[in-house]
């Protein structure tokens, strides 16, 4: 289901944006360096996931759309941020009519509403932008709609196509060629379509094997040889000094197209999006104050960010030279790559001193390339993976004996909870062979359980039937429990493993498709259940398990 999709794939995306956020900043050079475009659309992203997340579980496309709208709007800062809030409306809108399963078709519509509503919303669109990539990718859509691609075909096209107009930007827009730069909100765009397609085909974000006639390499490679940071000293800037933007809640009608004049006359990069009563105001001026008496004789203003572009743009010329002066830190000598399918499992594993975090899990599972970038950006004589899922050990163990550079090992872990555990022998100061076989035998105290819904007819440990929708408690690889409610058969697993063998501590990690609610609900009967247990709860937020669990 197309909503399910995008409940699962969105929240991937969004986090891929914000962990390039700060690339994308270094890129933005048009019309004006306008805050930073990377922050601002992985606000703008994060205000959508939020709003994703309050719906119910069976909320359907019409839901989805309105939350994606309502998030995105909220949410939406700077320039590229209230763009892309316009993007995101027309697609999600387009999709409300679609097809289960969806086919290339209801893909091209959505696009083409995008482009219908996103250049609506701009008065003066520019070429070599975000906005040319989404036309760019709504044009090569009808063309996979012509040729009755499949939805896989026709996505893998798509994000191609968004790289290749990413390159292309700096031959549309002078500003981008002078400074060696291709356009940073469209480069975000790319970024968030790559990763969603890539999780919605439970692939590892880079795309590898595409399977339409396309060459995904020259691609991705052509835009990201554009990226090429420089400090800008010499930026003249624009002849308005404020970005001001801010919501406003119309109190009775008013004419929108002679409010945009007005805008105008204020400055440039005017937008007024949304719809009676709720809007999102952006422009450039030199007279805040008036934008905001005029907007108030229609209605109130609220959460008002006024920011000064003179003062950004010398900010960010000053951070790009203190990137390029510091002198190199020395490595340290050992460091730790992870891999987390959620973003609260990323987070907990930064706090224990993982370096880098690599985004996969089931059904998405990192390559081997993914995991040696990952150890090659550690600043560390020596380093330790933990792939956290036993379908990516070889991958782990493959990227170990790529490395040249540097020693590194494989700790085995099958889950995140084991990871906790093993990243807590670390032994500082320690030799590699010591500290590899101190966490190895952490792990080795660990059982796990993880609880999911059965997507075909199976069978559990025992022989009995599974069926399709069916929610399955898993213990140590093993199909165990068998149930059709999340909180019983985790209850049921705990208590089975308890019988086993009686544990001190449980560590829980709540799933992305559990709310806060069911969660507080259901530590509150594990406690229950289990007094003398030390419960250590935690959000998780990864895909398709909404329960995954350790006791120690």
């Amino acid at each position: 289901m197309i909503s399910k999709t995008i409940r699962t794939c969105f929240p991937i995306a969004a986090k891929a944006v914000a962990d390039k956020a700060e690339d994308i900043n270094k890129l933005n050079v048009f019309p004006v360096p306008d805050g930073d475009t990377g922050t601002n659309m992985s606000l703008t992203l994060a205000s959508v996931v939020k709003e994703l997340s309050a719906l119910p579980a069976d909320a359907d496309m019409e839901a989805i759309a309105g939350a994606i709208t309502h998030g995105s709007l909220m949410g939406a800062r700077g320039n590229s941020g209230v763009i892309t809030s316009q993007i995101l409306r027309g697609v999600a809108e387009g999709l409300i009519g679609a097809g289960s399963p969806a086919t290339s078709s209801d893909i091209a519509v959505a696009l083409r509403r995008a482009v219908k509503v996103a250049f609506q919303a701009v008065r003066k669109p520019v070429e070599g932008t975000i906005l040319t990539v989404l036309r760019d990718i709504s044009t090569k859509a009808d063309e996979c709609e012509k040729k009755k691609l499949s939805v896989e075909e026709a996505l893998d096209a798509i994000v191609v196509e968004a790289y290749q107009s990413v390159a292309r930007t700096p031959d549309l827009l002078p500003v981008l060629k002078e400074n060696g730069v291709v356009d940073s909100g469209a480069f975000g765009f790319a970024i968030f379509l790559e990763n969603f397609v890539a999780a919605a085909q439970g692939r590892t974000a880079q795309i590898e094997d595409f399977s339409a006639t396309f060459d995904a390499g020259t691609a991705r490679d052509s835009a990201l040889d554009r990226v090429k940071i420089e400090a800008n000293d010499d930026w003249e800037g624009s002849e308005f000094r404020y970005c001001n933007e801010f919501l406003f809640k119309a109190e009775k009608r008013f004419d929108e197209e002679e409010c945009l004049e007005f805008l105008s006359s204020m400055g440039d990069c005017e937008l007024l999006v949304g719809s009676y009563p709720d809007y999102k105001v952006h422009v450039h001026s030199n007279t805040p104050n008036l934008v905001l008496e005029h907007m108030l004789q229609f209605g109130q203003v609220y959460e008002v960010f006024i920011h000064n572009m003179d003062m950004e743009s010398h900010e960010r010329t000053a951070k790009i030279h203190a990137d390029q002066d510091a002198p190199a830190e020395p490595a340290k000598p050992l460091g730790f790559v992870a891999v987390a399918a959620g973003s609260g499992e990323a987070e907990i594993l930064t706090s224990m001193g993982v370096d880098e975090v690599v985004s996969g899990g089931q059904t998405m599972n990192p390559s081997t390339a993914d995991l040696l970038e990952a150890v090659n950006k550690v600043n560390a004589e020596a380093v330790i993976i933990l792939p956290n899922n036993g379908n990516i050990r070889m991958a782990a163990e493959a990227a170990a004996t790529a490395c040249e550079d540097k020693q590194v090992a494989v700790v085995p872990t099958k889950t995140v909870p084991q990871a906790f555990s093993a990243m807590f022998a670390v032994m500082p100061e320690t030799p590699l062979d010591e500290v590899v076989e101190a966490m190895t035998e952490a792990i080795a105290e660990v059982r796990d359980g993880e609880v999911t819904t059965a997507v075909r007819d199976s069978q559990a440990a025992d022989g009995s039937p599974i069926h399709a929708g069916d929610v399955m408690g898993i213990i140590c690889d093993s199909i165990d429990i068998v149930g059709n409610d999340v909180k019983q058969v985790t209850l049921d697993c705990i208590a089975r493993m308890q019988d086993d063998e009686e544990g001190d501590t449980l560590t829980i990690l709540a799933g992305a498709d559990m709310s806060d609610e069911d969660f507080e609900d259901l530590v509150s009967a594990i406690e229950e259940a289990h007094p003398d247990l030390e419960i250590d709860p935690h959000r998780g937020e990864q895909p398709l398990y909404p329960v995954i669990f350790s006791i120690e």
